[in-house]
């Protein structure tokens, strides 16, 4: 083997084990920010009043859960990729891979299936915050009270009125005159936000899972390359001395 070929051969892991440990990274980061987030839905101020009451919907608390998932099995994932790219084995490697795959399709489904579920999921919400209007305005319950609040300031809107809301001004979002008179209709806020919001959620799972993708392919590359360069043993050559042949003495020497 010539040494540019050689060195083609030892360039190539490198270049493998260099760009996976960087996707690798940025997997961790995804992957903490994901579990950071569904943390931060389900026990948020603006946000954790929605587990404590009966929306008749489990999408939302299903979308909260797909989050934190995710998040922990990127970590995970990343933490046996990052083990079998440093240590060369092609077992953790192969472990690496099925679970990435597996993942990359999680990814996909999840990422399609909030962009379908986006629409239902308003729609719910706002029939629901409907059924909690109209019963405020006959009972001036406080428990309805508490979740017109909980939807007012999670989606910065007030009533079915807006800025000409009378009847629940007392549980729209503190702030001046002027903030109070640019509040809008709760139920087109709800819709809006899911209808702007579910293109960047399907975007976002699919760019993980080309991330995801680009880690596979550079799995596959180091386990065809790397290994059989640092797990194969080294050949040697074994050197054997011929038998020396041992002449008889001269005849004038014999006795």
């Amino acid at each position: 083997m010539s040494a540019r070929a050689q060195r083609s051969r030892n360039i190539r892991p490198r270049t493998a084990i260099t760009a996976q440990l960087s996707s690798l990274l940025l997997h961790k980061l995804v992957g903490f920010g994901l579990v950071a987030l569904g943390m931060w839905l389900r026990f948020g101020a603006e946000t954790r009043g929605f587990f404590d009451i009966d929306l008749k919907t489990t999408q939302f608390n299903i979308g909260v859960m797909v989050l934190v998932v995710t998040g922990v099995l990127m970590l995970l994932v990343a933490i046996i990729g990052d083990c079998g790219a440093c240590s060369h084995s092609k077992s953790a490697l192969s472990v690496f891979s099925g679970l990435l795959f597996v993942l990359i399709i999680i990814e996909i489904t999840a990422g399609v299936m909030a962009f379908m579920w986006s629409g239902r999921v308003a729609d719910e919400l706002v029939n629901f915050y409907n059924t909690i209007y109209a019963q405020y305005l006959n009972t001036r319950s406080p428990g309805q009270a508490v979740t017109l609040k909980l939807f007012h300031n999670a989606f910065d809107c007030c009533g079915i009125g807006g800025p000409i809301e009378v009847f629940v001004r007392d549980t729209c979002p503190d702030g001046n005159v002027l903030q109070k008179l640019t509040y809008s209709s709760c139920p087109g806020v709800i819709k809006n936000v899911f209808a702007s919001h579910a293109p960047l959620v399907l975007g976002g799972f699919l760019g993980m899972a080309g991330i995801m993708t680009l880690a596979l392919v550079c799995s596959f590359v180091l386990r065809r390359h790397v290994s059989p360069y640092y797990v194969s043993p080294r050949s040697y050559v074994l050197l054997t001395s011929s038998p020396s042949v041992v002449f008889p003495p001269p005849a004038d020497q014999q006795i």
